[in-house]
């Protein structure tokens, strides 16, 4: 039996290396640097209004007063903006930038960096592309990738395809992952049982997920900002303790992304390929996962939440990726062989002092925040893309129980071939959304246009059906 599992996890492994380390790669290195050319480079030229509009959203609403008070739904801009953000921000964030930095080098981060900057424009079309063919649902509005390509291209086979991979690949294997993180934290740290901690996930999951989508975008709202900014101000403090160290960091991140100087764990080609995978994985700019979340949101124009949506790449990546890679080279213990959490936690107990294990204990605590806030929106994902293929109460249902399952198990069995299998179809669901957005994208772009212009008359921007006559009939929420 062992070795049939060996041979299972040899080809898996040899499949998703290929589709993920060069084929998904390479398109999304097409797909950002294509969309930032076509959009003029959006994601810098519109940053100060992304900022403006998601402080904006997120103020409490008032009713006679607010443009962008949340109809259908009550989900806010902001609500839809920390939903999304919850499921990028995750063992990725904490584990996924020590592993590139062990295996590319301190140059991985900056090619983390590029990718986020140029991915944005991925994001913003995606984003744009949700809202403008999102529906009605039951509670809140519903959208996403298989919504826009059955909607914008007519294709139910291609959007159900879609539908069925991000199922599989967020609402149970990166769940079962995520849920895993968290029992080897605990356990590690503090010796809790593993099956305990299994129980405990599974409940609580299925509680939250059982409250619908405005209780998941609440449990976000309150929990991702916090857990953010807590993990920043650590991460500040460490610079701060080595502020004289600053520009030989940087110096090493560059020098190393180019190949100048030592090695350091990997070669100019290896620190591009990890840096760009694990920030493509962590930022999920061109997946299509964000944009199941970006639709839900209650907007006066499609392009506000697309650029709200770019603007999470930002934050993921050259915040809090920033703030992991930080801690991780002001330590000085990177090039002693550990990697993934391990390496993160060794690195904060160095730069405070190593002698109490201070790090373990707040990356425990953090990466409970962060991977159950992810567990919570990738169920969502699968929730709206399962209402897609069938609206039905009974199969949302049994999804949710096999969530709560999927999270048990999840947590007390290792996971090297379902690891395996979700980078898999993680890389086919990413390829099924870039291909539909390279043939939808002029319509987000034509959105982006009428947006700029409306500013330019200093008007709140408003989408009507009518902007684009030529699929009205497809865009049912805007409707004159």
């Amino acid at each position: 039996m062992t070795s049939i599992q060996s041979s299972i996890q040899d080809i898996v492994t040899a499949v998703s290396s290929v589709l993920t380390d060069y084929v998904m790669v390479t398109v999304l290195l097409v797909a950002a640097i294509y969309f930032t050319i076509t959009t003029r480079g959006v994601q810098f030229r519109m940053i100060g209004e992304m900022v403006h509009l998601l402080l904006r959203s997120g103020k409490r609403y008032d009713d006679n007063r607010a443009a962008d008070a949340p109809a259908h739904g009550s989900v806010s801009s902001f609500q839809a903006f920390t939903l999304s953000i919850a499921a990028r921000v995750g063992t990725g964030n904490m584990a996924g930038v020590a592993t590139a930095i062990a295996l590319g080098g301190p140059g991985a981060i900056f090619w983390m960096w590029v990718i986020a900057l140029i991915g944005a424009s991925s994001a913003f079309v995606e984003s744009t592309l949700a809202q403008l063919f999102k529906v009605k649902g039951d509670s809140s509005f519903m959208g996403g990738p298989a919504y826009y390509i059955q909607k914008g291209l007519h294709c139910r086979w291609w959007a159900v395809t879609f539908a069925i991979l991000i199922t599989l690949t967020f609402g149970l294997a990166f769940n079962s992952v995520q849920s895993n993180t968290i029992a080897d934290a605990f356990h590690a740290c503090f010796g809790f049982p593993r099956e305990w901690m299994a129980i405990i996930l599974s409940v609580l999951t299925l509680v939250i997920v059982w409250g619908g989508v405005q209780r998941v975008s609440r449990f976000s709202e309150l929990v991702v900002p916090a857990m953010a900014i807590a993990y920043i101000l650590l991460a500040l403090v460490i610079i701060g303790m080595n502020i004289t160290r600053l520009p030989e960091i940087l110096s090493l991140i560059i020098g190393n992304a180019f190949g100048l100087g030592p090695a350091l764990g990997g070669t100019i080609g290896s620190a591009m390929i990890m840096g760009v995978k694990r920030g493509l994985f962590s930022n999920e700019a061109g997946e299509g996962s964000t944009p199941n979340a970006a639709a839900t949101a209650s907007v006066t124009h499609p392009v506000k939440q697309g650029l709200i949506q770019a603007l999470g790449v930002y934050t993921d990546t050259l915040i809090v990726c920033s703030a992991t890679a930080f801690i991780i080279l002001c330590s000085g213990v990177y090039a002693d062989g550990h990697d993934g959490i391990v390496l993160t936690q060794r690195a904060i107990d160095a730069n405070l002092g190593g002698e109490h294990q201070y790090g373990s204990v707040f990356v425990c605590i953090a990466i409970l925040f962060f991977a159950f806030t992810s567990i919570i929106a990738n169920y969502y994902y699968g929730e709206t893309n399962i209402r897609f293929i069938r609206d039905s109460s009974l199969l949302v249902n049994l999804y949710r129980l096999m969530v709560g399952a999927i999270v048990y198990i999840g947590a007390v069995t290792s996971l090297d071939i379902v690891w395996g299998f979700a980078d898999i179809t993680m890389a086919l669901m990413t390829l099924c959304n870039l291909a539909a957005i390279f043939a939808l994208g002029r319509y987000a772009i034509r959105l982006m246009h009428d947006y700029r212009a409306q500013r330019a008359r200093g008007l709140d921007p408003v989408y009507h059906s009518s902007t684009l006559p030529d699929i009205a009939s497809e865009t049912e929420c805007w409707n004159d």
